[in-house]
């Protein structure tokens, strides 16, 4: 009797769960791999669960927002050392509660001062690798974490520093998705300088499961925690740095590095069905996001649908016609002239979106530059009970980043130089001392002057292309946020920086599985050019307050190895 009774109980609540793509949830989130995190006093949302831990772990002894998202890239340094490192460069939009306003910090790293466009030509006769020395630029995510510090941090930096620290003397598991790339990254770097000994202990990557450590990073953290940030680009690790790179045959010198400093940036805004949407500006990509969902919003998307054949082929061409301008006009704006207002504006937007043609795909894109479309970084997210909410995206670029690690140091130089273009006339040419156009973004949302949303999607030129899909989940078609990551993603390439001639074949568009066959045909019918992919569609935190209930909700990335953890 008591088994027919349960069996009576759950047919009676199978209505309930909701059917949709071929999958049931109780919660009727067809979509969704695993429910929201939800939590009071402080959220934090990363690539590794380990990384996670360490920001709650700092928010419990007293820190902020900012001193977490520090102590958790720190530790990822140490974990995911694949994607990004003190090599590498930041980006971040802070939400100042005391305040009450978005802060928005650029920690992008220049070029060296002795590298010039005739220097690379005469090295390689072409474009520039991103494996060695040639593409190496100014690390900035160390000034990024001081800049930060300084300016909203509560605990000393020794304290902040200390879980990474300890991570990295006493080694920890690594993770799956993370130990496939560092596989991956070690095949091509294992025999730049110092890269095997730091990173292939064993003389092969790390396998998952297997305890990794890093006693060389511990002692450079060791270094920050008590000289701080000149110690790594005036002092002792700046002069590694310095002579490392001669003996190597590299550009950056110790003015290089002691002529650093991160900058302090405006976001830029749009306002999306009554969202405000912030991007930073560039020498980043971020404008694309914006424009992509000034586009989208002259149409409604919610007659079609989300999965519907004419949703995705406005957003696949509304990426196009961005994209373009990204190619066109990206760059360090010390260096070129930027036309944001004309961009940003009401009015270029509605000339963009009606040169969307409802029936056919656009055909005639810049060509594509295949270094853009890949690249591994971390993103990271963290909410404190004040409030406070960082955005916060690092990077060494395309694995590992170059490769060289420096003498004893215990991080490879990041690779972002590969991103300057070699045509003299282009906005993003290679100069001295000049910021490449970057492809990392951190976002944030808010809505009647408070933050209700902090997100990011980390992944070469799938970064705007990812915002605006979460987005699109959410706002247009009602998912919560982990659904809103968890949907299956559709990735176009094919549009980057012009080299010269202009391609006609309209790029190509890779989906995740999970989108129904029909529309697929669909889509080609509109003579859109699919391919097959396995991996590149991005890796997504984020962070949502309602306000109603004060309650943060938390999201991560199902593609990756992270969680969020809420207290």
């Amino acid at each position: 009797m008591k088994a027919a009774a349960l069996l009576a109980v759950l047919l009676t609540l199978a209505p309930l769960s909701g059917r949709a793509g071929g999958a049931d949830r109780l919660t009727g989130r067809p979509h969704a791999t695993r429910s929201v995190v939800m939590a009071r006093n402080g959220m934090v949302c990363a690539s590794q669960p380990l990384a996670s831990q360490v920001g709650i772990e700092i928010l419990k002894q007293g820190g902020n927002a900012v001193d977490a998202a520090i102590a958790v890239n720190a530790a990822l340094g140490v974990m995911e050392p694949v994607a990004c490192g003190i090599g590498g460069d930041l980006f971040a939009i802070v939400w100042d509660a005391e305040r009450g306003r978005l802060y928005g910090l650029n920690a992008s790293g220049r070029s060296p001062r002795l590298l010039t466009i005739d220097e690379v030509r005469k090295q390689t006769g072409g474009p520039i690798p991103y494996t060695g020395v040639l593409s190496q630029t100014v690390p900035g995510c160390v000034d990024g974490w001081f800049e930060l510090h300084a300016k909203f941090g509560r605990l000393p930096m020794a304290r902040v520093l200390a879980p990474a620290i300890e991570i990295a003397e006493k080694g920890f598991p690594v993770t799956e998705v993370i130990a496939y790339y560092w596989q991956r990254g070690s095949e091509r770097l294992k025999d730049e300088p110092n890269f095997a000994a730091t990173f292939l202990p064993r003389g092969r990557a790390p396998r998952a499961g297997e305890i990794f450590s890093n006693p060389a990073l511990a002692r450079t953290y060791r270094a920050l925690a008590a000289k701080g940030r000149d110690a790594f680009y005036r002092g002792e690790l700046a002069r590694i740095i310095d002579a490392f790179s001669r003996r190597t045959g590299g550009y950056l010198r110790l003015k290089d590095l002691a002529d650093h400093r991160s900058e302090w940036v405006e976001p830029l805004c749009t306002t999306y069905r009554g969202y405000d949407v912030w991007e930073l500006p560039p020498n980043g990509q971020g404008l694309a996001v914006l424009q992509m969902l000034n586009i989208l919003e002259r149409f409604d998307l919610t007659k079609s649908g989300y999965q519907n054949v004419e949703s995705l082929h406005l957003m696949i061409e509304a990426k196009k016609l961005a994209f373009e301008d990204r190619a066109r006009f990206y760059a360090d704006p010390d260096f070129a002239e930027i036309p944001l207002e004309t961009l940003l504006s009401s009015d270029y937007a509605g000339k963009q979106a009606g040169l969307i043609d409802m029936t056919a795909a656009r055909r005639e894109l810049p060509p594509m530059q295949e270094i853009l479309q890949t690249g591994d970084t971390t993103y990271l997210t963290v909410a404190d009970g004040n409030r406070n909410f960082v955005s916060l995206i690092q990077s060494n670029y395309a694995g590992f980043g170059s490769g060289p690690v420096p003498d004893g140091l215990g991080f490879c130089l990041q690779d972002r130089g590969a991103l300057f273009n070699l045509d003299p006339a282009h906005p993003n040419a290679l100069e001295p001392h000049k910021r490449p156009f970057h492809t990392i973004i951190p976002a944030m949302v808010t809505r009647n002057g408070r933050p209700v949303f902090s997100f990011g999607v980390m992944g070469g030129s799938m970064q705007p292309q990812g915002h605006v899909q979460v987005l699109c989940n959410i706002i247009d078609f009602g998912m919560n946020i982990q659904e809103a990551g968890d949907a299956p993603r559709w990735r176009h390439g094919g549009s980057s920086q012009p080299t010269g001639s202009r391609m006609t074949d309209g790029g190509t568009v890779a989906l995740e599985s999970g989108f129904p066959e029909e529309v697929r045909r669909e889509l080609m019918k509109k003579g859109h050019r699919l391919t097959g992919a396995v991996g590149g569609f991005g890796g997504y935190q984020g962070i949502w307050w309602d306000w109603e209930q004060n309650v943060l909700h938390g999201a991560s990335e199902s593609r990756k190895d992270g969680c969020a953890i809420g207290y």
